[in-house]
């Protein structure tokens, strides 16, 4: 479906809306501009001020647009213009920003693992402890590593009145495909209060799901991207608490975050039909895949503060996360050796990643005025512990565990020139102490056919101590073009840390070199020679920061009852990442990536809303090494799964306080590279009645036609085709007493 049908559906869908839409006033206080966001300058400022596209998603969003998901992922999706769509599984794998990495955080707290890479991470975040999602779009290094393309922040709830406030939220989803075998429950409680200068918010939630079907009524496989995790067969818990105290402008706030969750599949993947399908004819006999994290963190803010007003975080992020089990084939072309030469898979095959990370931050805004009047200057230090291991789930260790400590310091500097112009500029210098352990990595087999494979004997790895460090700088201006719409460019720099894990991980085989050096005549195949010395040196790989540079320019304004924005922006890198899934190796080349995001909103009636969310992203390599970017020299697929994403949707508020949406999504696939991915535009339905101290009942429809499709994000991750979900309903029910 193109893009002109794609408008006419949307037309359709909202044509006859306004004739049953009531009559009312428009109720909007405030624009977007005044919007208070802390993430993008590690300081409170209005949208109007900055000098950067960001977007914020409100608690009344969240609740509207979910249609019944409970995956953060799908949510921003789309909602964000420059964010990959989902790939509706429980992992984040493909889901880039604007071609690059994204540093997902929780109240400031960054959730990634950055010396082992794993991106299980959006959907483990429970939307119902939520108040607000503050995207900033592009490259930053104000909280360290990982904001290459974009940063997310999930600012939790609190609790703001005086006494108990309680809500309790149900609801049931079911594929109607097969409802019977697909039905799965959602539940949440809340509760909230203040009392006198403190505040409290307690929140306990669980879902569950079974078997998930594609558009064809087709059971989906659990495992559909080799090690990930699928939409089926999962049990869901999460526990959060959050206590606050406040006087006379100082504040404490502690909260801890639990979350566990269990996929236990019952066949293994077939991924020799297209699309992937479970492998009847093989049972899982792995143990479940499993999440086990708990977040605790500490914040303290001081308005009175001698230098200005002070805030000062600490945090302890205890990290378990494991992979389901698999077996050798053409898709999963490297295993653990089981010892047995008919049976090679080691029934251990299945990873478990533990990440320690602890640390605090300081964060000071000063007045300058003396510099010049309304000038702030934002500046503190960072101090992060890190601690990885991954081992399989006999406890054999599979990586070199690795424990980092990093220094970081920073300084952000705001200046009003004139009554239009401001401009900003900062800099920030991270120093990194990264100890790699010696360890022995397992013998492994590689695939070559269905009755052959290569055994590679266990390897003695050496590690050794690494100092390096990373200064970056950013630039940006913003210029009042009227009292409803600023200009605003940038260059800001971020960089993100080589996946050292999951190099060590492979050693011995990450390049011809390493198989020489380690295997010898005993890998003639490769044109080696010698005496094998079962061994591998990596005293001296040096890991440098992958830095990343930025240029942003755009318009953006709130006139009432239109909104929009606008920008285009380009990012270089002289040593980008890019996974290669034949060669199951990371190489390092020149990268360029350029695009466009828009989003934009009207009240076209006083009760009728309609809007878009747009994108292009588009990005080469240097792929054959020269040090040369050239003429077909693109980006995989799964840096850059869809060139072109839009959502078009209309909100229509009815009479006795229902409220409808409409949605349609499109996403154009890409076909520059060996593996084309088709287009795809599915249309999604929502429908509210609010009852007032009575409740909310919401009914949503995803996918309301049974598309059956490719979604192109997870295909992109291995290779092969995954079968996109098919329509489910949701219904869902919340009360507040």
């Amino acid at each position: 479906m193109h893009i002109r049908t794609l408008a006419l559906t949307t037309t359709a869908l909202l044509s006859a809306l306004p004739a049953l839409a009531q009559d009312g006033s428009d109720t909007r206080t405030a624009t977007t501009l005044d919007q208070i966001v802390v993430t993008a300058g590690r300081n409170e400022a209005e949208i109007s001020t900055l000098a950067q596209s960001v977007v914020v998603i409100d608690q009344e969003q969240i609740e509207n647009a979910n249609f019944g998901s409970t995956d953060a992922a799908d949510l921003i999706a789309r909602l964000v213009p420059g964010f990959a769509p989902s790939n509706q599984t429980l992992s984040g794998a493909s889901e880039t920003f604007r071609g690059r990495d994204v540093l997902i955080m929780v109240d400031g707290v960054p959730r990634n693992t950055p010396l082992r890479d794993n991106s299980r991470i959006l959907s483990m975040i429970d939307l119902s402890t939520i108040e607000r999602i503050e995207v900033v779009n592009g490259s930053s290094s104000l909280y360290g590593a990982g904001a290459t393309g974009g940063t997310i922040n999930f600012i939790t709830k609190r609790g703001l009145e005086d006494g108990i406030r309680t809500t309790i939220t149900t609801g049931v989803s079911a594929y109607t495909q097969d409802i019977g075998n697909s039905i799965a429950p959602q539940v949440s409680a809340n509760v909230e209060g203040r009392i006198r200068q403190f505040d409290y918010f307690f929140s306990v939630s669980g879902d569950m799901t079974r078997k998930a079907y594609d558009g064809q009524g087709r059971e989906m496989a659990s495992d559909a991207m080799l090690g990930q995790g699928g939409a089926d067969r999962t049990k869901q818990g999460n526990l959060f608490t959050k206590l606050g105290y406040e006087n006379e402008g100082r504040r404490f706030d502690l909260s801890f975050d639990w979350t566990y969750l269990e996929q236990n599949p019952d066949w293994l993947t077939n991924y020799n039909t297209s699309p992937v399908s479970p492998d009847y004819s093989s049972p899982y006999v792995g143990d479940p895949l499993k999440e086990d994290s708990k977040y605790l963190t500490g914040k303290f803010t001081d308005e009175n503060f001698a230098l200005g007003k002070l805030a000062v975080t600490a945090f302890y992020n205890s990290i378990e996360k494991q992979s389901p089990f698999n077996t050798l084939s053409s898709v999963n072309s490297i295993v653990y050796y089981s010892g047995n030469r008919t049976s090679p898979t080691s029934p251990y095959n299945q990873s478990v990643l533990n990440s320690e990370r602890a640390g605090i931050n300081a964060t000071v805004n000063s007045a300058v005025d003396w510099l010049r009047q309304g000038a702030n200057l934002t500046w503190g230090i960072d101090y992060t512990y890190d601690h990885t291991t991954q081992e399989l789930t006999d406890g054999t260790t599979v990586i070199s565990p690795m424990t980092q400590n990093q220094i970081g310091a920073f300084a952000q500097l705001e200046v009003p020139v004139t009554d239009r112009l401001t401009l900003q500029g900062g800099a920030r210098f991270d120093q990194f102490f990264l100890t790699v352990d010696d360890f022995v990595r397992p013998a492994a087999v590689q695939y070559r056919s269905s009755s052959a494979y290569t055994l590679w004997p266990a390897v003695n790895v050496t590690g050794g101590d690494f100092n390096y460090n990373s200064p970056t700088f950013n630039l940006g201006a913003v210029f009042d073009i009227t009292e409803e719409a600023q200009a605003f460019a940038n260059f800001s720099q971020g960089y993100s840390l080589t996946d050292i894990g999951s190099f060590t991980r492979r050693a011995g085989v990450n390049s011809l070199s390493e198989i020489c050096a380690a295997y010898g005549a005993l890998a003639a195949a490769y044109g080696c020679s010698g005496s094998p010395t079962y061994a591998i040196n990596y005293a001296s790989i040096a890991p440098e920061p992958q830095l990343v540079n930025s240029y942003e320019a755009g318009l953006r304004g709130d006139w009432g009852r239109f909104r929009g924005m606008v920008s285009a922006y380009l990012s270089t890198s002289e040593n980008g990442v890019s996974y290669n899934v034949t060669t199951n190796q990371v190489s390092q080349q020149k990268e360029l990536i350029w695009g466009v995001d828009a989003s934009a909103s009207a009240d076209v009636l006083d009760n009728l809303t309609l809007g878009t969310v747009f994108s292009y992203v588009e990005g080469k390599y240097d792929a054959d090494g020269d040090g040369e970017i050239e003429a077909g020299e693109y980006l995989p697929n799964n840096r850059i799964p869809n060139n072109y994403k839009i959502n078009v949707f209309g909100e229509m508020r009815f009479m006795y306080d229902i409220m409808a949406r409409a949605e349609v999504e499109y996403l154009s696939g890409r076909n520059v590279t060996s593996q084309d991915l088709p287009e795809v535009t599915l249309v999604n339905l929502g429908l509210s009645k609010d009852f007032g101290k009575s409740g909310k009942l919401s009914l949503a429809v995803r996918n309301v036609f049974d598309t059956s499709y490719v979604n192109p994000v997870a295909s992109a991750v291995r290779g092969a085709e995954v079968p996109g979900l098919g329509r489910t309903i949701a219904l869902t029910y919340r009360v507040t007493f």
